[in-house]
Formats: C-alpha cells, sequence, structure tokens
C-alpha cells in the first residue's frame, strides 16, 4: 500500500510532462494573454488523463448502494441475507453495521465542504427520498448492482414537508446569507414605489436545476493504517481532505486526496455521502473500495439549485431613473445544508437607486440538500431583476440599454464603496455595435419571417470577485533550469493549469516548455477551491509570492562572484532563463549557472497568497451584456435561439483561447436555464421524477446558435495581474435575454423559467 501512495504522489506530475507543452507563441516572454490551448487536451483526447474512476487497485471491490423511497421516517427493517448471499459479494453495509463515524461540517460551517451536516449512515433515520441506506460491495460492478437489487427494506413514513406551496408559508429569515446580510433596507422603498411615476411590481420563479457533468460522481479509495487514501472527483482538495479527517477521527495529514482531473463540476463536485460510505466500507472490508454513482443516483445523493420564488420591484421618475428598488423572495432548502441561493445580491450591486429594500428568506423542506451550481444566486437573481427592468422599459418606451445607463451607479449604490474597476457600459455598447441593436423592432410582434416571430432581448451580467485567503503555491528550479509550480488546485477543464503555466513561464523569465505546473493532490501546498470564480487569480496571487520568495533566495545563493551580487528583490527581473539587473541586461545571470555556482541540484521556495487589506474596501465584480435573438413558432410556440453574444468586462484576459470556451460554455448553461432545465419534484413524496439526462433536458448541439464573445481587456488595477474570474458570470442574465428576446418576438411575458412552448401557445 506504501509503494501505491508513492506512485500516486509522482502521478500528478508525470501527468504533465514537459514535452506534452506546447511550444511558447512569442520566444520567452508574453505567455500570457496569448490563445495558447490547453495543456491538458492532448492527454484527454488521447486517453491518458486518469479520473478518479480510472484508477485501478489490487484487490479492489465495488460498491452499489441501495436508494430510500420515502422522504422521511425511519428503517422499519431491512433484510440483506440474498444480497451477501449473491455472487461475488464481499460486503452488505447499512446503519448496523457501518463504522461509527462523526456528522460531517457543512458548507460555511468551520471550514466544511460536505453538501449537509447530517449522519451518514449511523441509524436508522431516513432524512429525504432517495439517501443511501445501504451499501453493497463485491468482486465486479455487475456483481454489486445485482446484490444491491436484492436488498429489500420496509419504512416507517413520518410527516414529511415536500410541498413548496406549504413551506414557503413557513419561511424565515436566516441569519445571513453567504456571510452577508440576508436583508438589506435603505429609505423606504415601498413608499418610493408608491409614489413613482413609472413602476412595475411583478412575480418571477425558477425550479431546481440538477448537476449533469459528463464525469459521474466517483472515488476509488484505499486505507494504508489509519491513512486514507482518496481518489476522488472533486473540486475542494483540501477541503475534502479536512473534512473526511474529522468524519474518520484521524488528523487531516491522514488524509489525502488526489484529483488531477475532474470531468465537471461547476459547483456539485464536493464531499457527499458516497465518498464517505466508500471510505467506511473500505475500511470495514480491509479492501480498497471503487464508487461510481449512476446518473440516477447523482440525482439522489448529489444536490443542485433550489426553486425560487422571487418578486422585483421598481418604481422610477420621469427620467427613468430608479426611486425605489426591491428584490425579494424565498428558496427552499433544508435544515442540515446552508446553501440559500442568493438571488438578491445583484440588486445590491448593479444599479443606483433613491431606496432599496431587498431581502431574502429561506422555506425549509425535507429533501435532499441543494448545493452550489454555476453561479448560485445570480444566475436565477438576475433572471427576475432584469426581466424587470426590461418590463419597466418596455412601459415608459425607452430602450432597455439606455435605462440601465441611465441607472449606472458611480459607487457600490448599497455599500458606498468605490469599484475597483468597472466598464459595463463599454460592455453593452461594445456588444450593441456588435450584435446590430440598433435593428431591434421595439415594437413586440411585429417582426416576422413565415411562420416565425423574430425578438432581441438584452440583459445585465455580474459576478462579484471573491477574495479567498488561505492558498499558497511553491516554485523549484532545478539544475537544468526547469521550474516545478506545484499547489493544491484543480483542472476541471477550464484551463486552469494552462494559465498557471503561462503566467509561471513568464513570471520566472522562462520558455512555457521549461514549466511543469504540478496540481491536484493535497499533499501539495493548500490551493484554492475551483469554486467561486476565484481559483485562477487566488492562485496566480500564490505563484507570485513563492516566485518572490524564490527569487530572493536565488539571490542569497548567488554569491559574490555573481554578476548578481549585491542586487535586491527590488532591482532584478526574470527574463532569459534567469536574472538580470533591470534596466541592465548585461549583468545577467541563468538559473542553471547560479544553481551550479552554488552547488545545489535545485532551489525552492514556498508563500502563501497575501490578501491585502487595501483590496477590502473596493466592490469587485465582473461584469457584463448579454444579448439574444430568438424566434418563436406561430404554429407549435417553439423557441429557437438564433444568436447569443455575451461582451463582458472582466479584468485583463489571461488565455483568450480559454476564456472564450468558459464565457461560451457558461452561456449554454444559461440557455438551458431559460428554455429546457427543471427537475421535476414529486410534492407527494419528496421524489425527483426525472432522473436522467433522456428526461431531463439541457442544450444539445441543434439547440446551441452561434455565439460571440467579446470582452473590455481592461485590467483591473486592485486585483492580481489586473484578473477578476470568469468561469461564472457567462450564465448569468442569460435566461432573462433569451426571455426579453421572446417577449420583444411575441408580446408574451414569461416570468416562470423555463420557457416552455406551452407557455407560449
Amino acid at each position: 500500500m506504501m509503494e501505491f501512495a508513492r506512485t500516486a504522489l509522482r502521478y500528478v506530475p508525470d501527468a504533465l510532462l514537459p514535452g506534452t507543452r506546447p511550444k511558447p507563441v512569442r520566444g520567452q516572454h508574453g505567455h500570457v494573454g496569448e490563445p495558447v490551448s490547453r495543456i491538458d487536451g492532448a492527454l484527454k483526447v488521447g486517453g491518458t488523463a486518469r479520473f478518479a474512476a480510472e484508477v485501478k487497485l489490487d484487490g479492489m471491490l465495488y460498491a452499489a448502494l441501495v436508494h430510500s423511497t420515502i422522504a422521511k421516517g425511519r428503517i422499519a427493517s431491512i433484510e440483506t441475507a440474498a444480497a451477501e448471499q449473491a455472487p461475488g459479494v464481499a460486503l452488505v453495509m447499512t446503519h448496523r453495521n457501518a463504522p461509527r463515524m462523526k456528522a460531517p461540517k457543512g458548507m460555511m460551517d468551520g471550514g466544511g465542504v460536505a453538501g449537509s451536516s447530517l449522519p451518514v449512515m449511523q441509524d436508522a433515520t431516513v432524512h429525504w427520498n432517495g439517501e443511501a441506506v445501504a451499501l453493497v460491495l463485491a468482486e465486479t460492478q455487475e456483481q454489486a448492482d445485482h446484490a444491491a437489487a436484492l436488498v429489500r427494506v420496509a419504512y416507517d413514513p413520518a410527516p414529511a414537508l415536500t410541498d413548496f406551496s406549504v413551506a414557503r408559508g413557513k419561511a424565515k429569515r436566516p441569519d445571513s446569507v453567504l456571510m452577508e446580510p440576508a436583508a438589506v433596507t435603505i429609505g423606504d422603498a415601498e413608499k418610493a414605489l408608491a409614489k413613482a411615476p413609472h413602476r412595475v411590481d411583478r412575480r418571477y420563479t425558477t425550479p431546481r436545476h440538477n448537476h449533469n457533468a459528463i464525469e459521474l460522481h466517483a472515488a476509488t479509495v484505499a486505507w494504508d493504517g489509519d491513512t486514507l487514501i482518496l481518489h476522488d472527483a472533486t473540486q475542494m482538495l483540501n477541503g475534502t481532505a479536512g473534512t473526511m479527517a474529522g468524519v474518520f477521527g484521524i488528523q487531516p495529514e491522514q488524509v489525502r486526496v488526489l484529483s488531477p482531473f475532474v470531468g465537471g463540476g461547476f459547483g456539485g463536485k464536493g464531499l457527499w455521502t458516497h465518498q464517505i460510505l466508500a471510505a467506511a466500507a473500505a475500511r470495514l472490508a480491509g479492501r480498497p473500495v471503487r464508487i461510481m454513482l449512476s446518473r440516477e443516483g447523482v440525482y439522489r445523493l448529489v444536490g443542485g439549485r433550489t426553486l425560487t420564488e422571487q418578486r422585483v420591484a421598481i418604481g422610477a421618475d420621469a427620467e427613468g431613473r430608479f426611486t425605489a428598488l426591491i428584490h425579494e423572495g424565498v428558496a427552499a432548502m433544508t435544515a442540515h445544508n446552508n446553501c440559500p441561493e442568493q438571488f438578491t445580491f445583484p440588486a445590491r450591486h448593479l444599479y443606483a437607486a433613491g431606496s432599496f429594500r431587498l431581502e431574502q428568506t429561506i422555506a425549509e423542506m425535507d429533501m435532499l440538500a441543494n448545493t452550489f451550481m454555476r453561479a448560485p444566486g445570480e444566475s436565477v437573481g438576475t433572471f427576475a431583476l432584469e426581466c424587470a427592468i426590461d418590463e419597466l422599459a418596455e412601459t415608459m418606451v425607452v430602450d432597455p440599454i439606455e435605462l440601465r445607463r441611465r441607472n449606472e451607479p458611480e459607487r457600490d449604490p448599497t455599500s458606498g464603496n468605490a469599484f475597483s474597476s468597472r466598464h459595463l457600459t463599454k460592455a453593452f455598447d461594445d456588444g450593441a455595435a456588435r450584435f446590430g441593436w440598433d435593428r431591434r423592432d421595439p415594437v413586440p410582434g411585429r417582426r416576422r419571417e413565415g411562420e416565425w416571430r423574430i425578438g432581441m432581448g438584452v440583459a445585465t451580467a455580474t459576478y462579484p470577485y471573491l477574495r479567498m485567503p488561505g492558498n499558497a503555491a511553491r516554485i523549484r528550479i532545478d539544475a537544468h533550469g526547469h521550474a516545478t509550480v506545484s499547489t493544491a488546485g484543480h483542472e476541471m477543464g477550464m484551463g486552469t493549469a494552462t494559465v498557471q503555466a503561462q503566467h509561471a513561464a513568464d513570471r520566472l523569465g522562462l520558455p512555457l516548455d521549461s514549466v511543469t505546473f504540478e496540481y491536484g493532490d493535497s499533499a501539495l501546498p493548500a490551493g484554492a477551491m475551483a469554486g467561486g470564480s476565484q481559483q485562477t487569480v487566488a492562485t496566480l496571487a500564490a505563484v507570485t509570492a513563492a516566485a518572490e520568495a524564490l527569487i530572493k533566495e536565488l539571490l542569497r545563493i548567488a554569491g559574490n562572484d555573481s554578476p548578481l551580487a549585491g542586487l535586491r528583490l527590488a532591482d532584478v527581473v526574470a527574463v532569459d532563463g534567469g536574472l538580470a539587473q533591470a534596466g541592465d541586461p548585461t549583468r545577467h545571470e541563468r538559473y542553471a549557472s547560479i544553481l551550479a555556482r552554488a552547488g545545489r541540484d535545485a532551489v525552492e521556495a514556498e508563500a502563501k497568497a497575501p490578501l491585502p487589506l487595501e483590496m477590502l474596501k473596493y466592490s469587485m465584480h465582473s461584469t457584463g451584456a448579454q444579448f439574444a435573438e430568438v424566434a418563436v413558432s406561430d404554429v407549435t410556440g417553439e423557441v429557437r435561439v438564433r444568436r447569443l453574444l455575451g461582451s463582458f468586462d472582466c479584468g485583463r484576459i489571461l488565455n483568450p483561447k480559454a476564456a472564450a470556451s468558459q464565457f461560451r460554455g457558461g452561456i449554454i448553461m444559461g440557455l438551458g436555464l431559460a428554455l429546457t432545465e427543471e427537475t421535476l419534484f414529486d410534492a407527494r413524496t419528496g421524489r425527483v421524477m426525472n432522473p436522467s439526462l433522456a428526461e431531463y433536458h439541457v442544450p444539445v448541439h441543434m439547440d446551441v446558435p452561434e455565439i460571440g464573445v467579446i470582452w473590455t481587456d481592461l485590467p483591473d488595477p486592485h486585483a492580481p495581474m489586473g484578473a477578476r474570474g470568469i468561469g461564472e458570470i457567462g450564465i448569468t442574465g442569460v435566461g432573462a435575454a433569451i426571455a426579453n428576446a421572446v417577449y420583444n418576438a411575441t408580446g408574451t411575458r414569461v416570468r416562470d423559467l423555463p420557457i416552455t412552448l406551452d407557455k407560449l401557445l
């Protein structure tokens, strides 16, 4: 087993050998800002990238789960004899024989990353419809699946609250929403609304959504004595290690999580019950275990976006300036998680208004814990807010972009803080010119092409720049001048490894093929979580700090015989594979030469990313403008999105190719949010009724039109390298832009997502 651990440690850097990298685009410098292809691309298309369910261990058993069929109650009896006697079965684990484990820490609860804070298989209690009530281990996956079907469970149901229409009547305001106040009140917004010469007051609803990453949730688990080794499909390495340690009563350093490749995440690839159950079963059986959820299993055990009901009311004066902005409503949640779908947050930062009332409440239900899903809160909050602004523009006979421009704030409208950088009006102007917004007919339903009514819509996109402390990086330069940058980050396909290699190459004055970026292992310096659109920029800050520490060490060991003698960090630049005095390139020495003189095989340094207090006084957000053109059939009500364009202001763009992919991916998810995606939930039983990609509809190739993406590329002077996050903003505003386009095409306003054809007939 110890040999396995050493092999696993080597695997991560070996998967990113220098030979897999593209040649630098412009010599040894200027890699950042270039459209470098993803360095993991060849590994994935060639089949050599190894995912969590592809790790093969000697003596490995395969797991299958049995799910509850009631929403609340107790297990009255559970018959496992037939399963235990089935071919190949090594163990059937239930609450009767599962190891004693502590409840995991939930999200926002002392650094935990678990989907919920409920104990896992510790007693006969059932908390939601779909909870795992038994786990079977067998020699093959087929044998495990067969045996799981033989387990018989009888229940004593208890009254469960599974109807949102009932639960919302008991809604309550939480103490906080993601560490911010649940309510923000400035002035008397209701009074100002009543007096406003122009106003709208509307209600909007959004449904549940499920995560559907192409890679199913999976883990391969082994124990080496009291050390747990977990190959996991996770975007939360260090948090997973710490939380698993707490569950099993061991130290965090006794848990090693490896996740070099993740096949899609968007917030759902955290710690759920399946990893905990697999680790418990592996300990009980004394053998490694692989668990991979079925697609239905993902719907039963992994939370997604919760449903919301929102009210947006806006009052405006004769010139269209907002005198009142009200955004309030309720989101469903459970008592054992903390992900309140912060849909009121966009209204806190986007528009100037004379008064505000922003408040959200929580309706607790007996269901699977919901969780973060690409731009949680902002994706559905912008739908309601941006549709209401479109409705106000319609009543005032004002262009929707012009109305937004008239309410552009000089400072953050609720905190009063200065914006670190904000070029939203430029994003609108650039987008309108590229999209041809001037060709939009403001009269709904007047533009036709045969049976098709054509319309255009627009909406604002927004997502905060999150500043999360605690991540670190290590840089090692060897005697050949090759640099290895190490941090426990993640690569879910967004290009993290590529951008960090580009940055490190520039930071160290090296060609791109002289840099290895090592990640995906909790044994490395603590990395940033792949979530909240903050991993890339947070890692940039850590690598910058580590590079400065490394250069200081190189100057220290260079000695008096070096051309660099007497120089300090502020005096030098990294260039041509070494260091040189700034302004005097003749005082230069290569890294290999410095190490050779010092008699060193390598030099390394590790540092944490600083969190300058100066940054905290700014309101920092990425923003953008989303444009949509749709055609709606008079005959069937079918909506076809013909064109989409996102125009973004996200600071400096580090890799245009990766950025365009991220923006387009978010926009495609927004297309699904607008037209197709809905988790159907049986209010009688609390059971998800469409737990498959055959019945849960995501956009497919024929649904996705031409998608244009442009950006301002104006650096944020208060962010590392001028960059802000881009991973989540792409989905925001898309739902509203499409809904507004549908109205412009048909004159029918749909306020309840998704916009299905029955709502247009």
